[in-house]
């Protein structure tokens, strides 16, 4: 397999055998069940959920397979070589401490914010009578070209979207609780669903 579905605890910090302090961040990493095989991947969930919570329709597609309901449904690529089954579960010892993984989840969100945060404008004038310190201000726009470039860097929502961490270092798991610490840290709040995979651009040595 080519990674794991699981849930950001939150950050924490360890130290190393030799005394060092490493900043890490706590994932919930599987058990993951197999809901379906296919020809290039597999389709896991995670976290168990209630069959009250469940609409109708999936509930008839888990009871169909025969497995509990799951909260969070993705799919990953599979290893061509291994077989799998339907209600086959897959736990955190797929990593192991020194790996590499990519983690991928939604941003936290920061609601409107003006273009000195959002874009890191440089702002206007501080004295000599300005009263333009975070405004947009001139867009360049007159006769010609008449209208605002498209791609303009303006105020407006910010954050909440599907971002990936790259080349994080598996610094420790705990097989017994299904933790996976990564140095670092990883996209979304408290308790939000993540996908870890290994790493496309570094591998361990």
């Amino acid at each position: 397999m080519t990674g794991l579905l699981g849930k950001k605890i939150g950050m924490t910090q360890i130290y190393s055998e030799d005394g060092k302090m490493i900043c890490v961040t706590a994932l919930e990493a599987g058990p993951c069940a197999i809901l379906a095989v296919k020809e290039k991947s597999i389709q896991l969930g995670f976290d168990l959920a209630k069959e009250s919570r469940v609409k109708k329709p999936l509930l008839g597609y888990f009871k169909k397979i025969n497995v509990s309901p799951r909260k969070f449904i993705r799919e990953l690529l599979k290893e061509v070589a291994k077989e799998y089954k339907v209600g086959e579960e897959l736990k955190v010892d797929l990593f192991k401490a020194g790996d590499f993984v990519d983690v991928s989840g939604i941003s936290l969100g920061k609601g409107f914010q003006g273009g000195m945060k959002r874009w890191h404008w440089q702002g206007g004038p501080q004295t000599h009578g300005s009263t333009s310190h975070r405004r947009v201000g001139s867009m360049g726009s007159t006769t010609t070209p008449g209208r605002v470039w498209k791609g303009h860097h303006l105020p407006g929502h910010m954050g909440h979207h599907a971002t990936t961490t790259q080349n994080l270092r598996v610094v420790k798991i705990d097989a017994e609780n299904n933790l996976l610490l990564v140095k670092g840290s990883v996209p979304g709040h408290r308790n939000s669903y993540v996908v870890i995979k290994k790493a496309k651009k570094k591998v361990a040595k």
